[in-house]
């Protein structure tokens, strides 16, 4: 009984010493959550204003622009995947990977060839367990995403999609990252960032209403060289924003789950330590009542 009761009591000691440490990791992913939100909040409509001016000149004017235009046939197509640094975060890392495998496979019955860039040491190892290749990674920053990472993203990606594919080039883009819905739902989101996807325009006019009038100036060329640039690391710096603000969520809930999983080991753990201590106790009367019997026993 003794050695059953210490085992209970160390036990007991381990689930609290893991409640400390999870419970510490909620109150910082609690506290990092709201800074995170603050630059999503400030970032998602810049982000969506650049998209609509970069889609208003390529559809209201007649230039035909590399990075707007769809090839006629694609060979190759590249899949960035933004992942995290650490792990303790739930299905956060795992439901990411598992929407990019989905898309790399529909890509390819589409008769595509795949690249992976890859942002985030989980992403980074997950391909480096299954000896798989990526052309490029980013690792480091993705709690706390600086704008100088998505601009070094954009340049890699716009340099490989203005390549030509027989020389390493891609001919399409597609991000997978996670978005944040709430702080209890993150949601796996797939872009195609390359060539744009249209979101102005695609409509018909109603009755009474009439498509937008635009002036360039300079030229449309010269305003979709300036535009996209700045489109494509705006959409990057974005999602980066919101896989740090999701993370920080998924971490939280994480964590307040491996809290309250502590605190039912430990409320277990105790009432068993009772037990064996009641029944050492009654395990020790016992003997004291049987050699008092054996003793009165022998006098006679």
């Amino acid at each position: 009984m003794a050695a059953q009761l210490r085992v209970y009591r160390q036990r007991i000691k381990s689930a609290q010493t893991t409640k400390k440490i999870t419970r510490a990791m909620e109150l910082i992913s609690a506290s990092r959550i709201q800074k995170a939100l603050a630059r999503v909040h400030a970032s998602s409509p810049y982000a969506r204003a650049v998209t609509r001016a970069v889609s208003a000149v390529a559809t209201f004017s007649n230039v035909d622009h590399i990075l707007t235009t769809e090839p006629e046939k694609i060979e190759r197509a590249a899949i960035v995947i933004f992942s995290s640094d650490r792990g303790l975060a739930g299905a956060f890392n795992t439901n990411v990977l598992r929407e990019s495998e989905e898309l790399a496979t529909l890509l390819r019955s589409q008769g595509k060839d795949i690249v992976y860039y890859l942002v985030g040491r989980k992403a980074v190892g997950y391909f480096a367990f299954r000896r798989r290749e990526s052309i490029q990674d980013w690792i480091g920053g993705t709690d706390a995403p600086e704008f100088a990472t998505a601009q070094e993203i954009g340049g890699v990606l716009v340099d490989k999609f203005i390549q030509p594919t027989s020389e390493g080039g891609v001919d399409e883009i597609h991000i997978v990252y996670n978005r944040f819905v709430s702080m209890l739902t993150q949601s796996p989101e797939v872009v195609r960032l390359l060539p744009l996807e249209v979101v102005e325009g695609v409509e018909e006019p109603g009755e009474h209403e009439a498509l937008p009038l635009y002036e360039f100036e300079p030229e449309v060329g010269d305003v979709l060289d300036a535009l996209l640039p700045v489109y494509i690391e705006s959409r990057i710096f974005n999602a980066m924003l919101q896989s740090a603000a999701s993370k920080h969520a998924a971490t939280q809930r994480a964590m307040k789950s491996a809290s309250d999983n502590a605190d039912k080991l430990i409320t277990d753990y105790t009432r068993l330590a009772n037990n064996a201590r009641q029944s050492e106790i009654t395990q020790q009367i016992s003997e004291i009542v049987g050699g008092a019997d054996a003793l009165s026993g022998s006098k006679r």
